[in-house]
């Protein structure tokens, strides 16, 4: 059985190549116990200025749909 790391890895794969079509893309920061995500988006995503429609209607929509336990995505 994958942690949830891995399957919040897994889930930001199949999203990365959207934003690096746009120059962007995003790392993985930490996931903790209790469902928060911290991401850093970098290139273009990092001083976009719909960067945090990105992140909550693409990245952190995705995430909470295929990883059971995610309950908010924030930038760091």
């Amino acid at each position: 059985m994958s942690t949830r790391q891995e399957k919040v890895e897994a889930a930001l794969e199949k999203i990365r190549p959207s934003l690096q079509e746009d120059g962007g893309d995003v790392e993985l920061v930490e996931v903790t116990t209790d469902g928060v995500v911290k991401v850093k988006l970098t290139g273009a995503c990092s001083g976009c200025p719909m960067r945090e429609m990105t992140l909550q209607m693409g990245i952190g929509r995705v995430l909470k749909e295929e990883v059971p336990g995610v309950k908010e995505i924030v930038a760091v």
